[in-house]
């Protein structure tokens, strides 16, 4: 259990490209002759990628969700005229 812990640090630190130069290029070696290491980058790629894209969603779903509230309830009235006028002016 532990291993597999220090491996998936070991390949966050060089996917985040924060290690030492002289480490890199030991991690790109072990890359080269590792094809079980190969596949560890690989799913740990795609597990950001998806939290990337999750990220997004929600990100866009909050975005929504207020511009729904801001321009839509009575209260925020002003609001929605005054960027309105921003936007509309002649």
């Amino acid at each position: 259990m532990r291993t597999s812990l220090n491996n998936i640090a070991r390949i966050e630190v060089h996917l985040l490209g924060s290690q030492k130069p002289t480490d890199a290029l030991l991690f790109e070696a072990r890359l080269l002759l590792d094809d079980s290491l190969q596949v560890d980058v690989s799913a740990q790629k795609q597990v950001y990628s998806m939290v990337r894209q999750y990220s997004r969603k929600q990100l866009k779903q909050e975005i929504e969700a207020a511009h729904e509230q801001l321009f839509s309830q009575p209260e925020h009235l002003s609001f929605k005229q005054k960027i309105t006028r921003l936007f509309f002016k002649s």
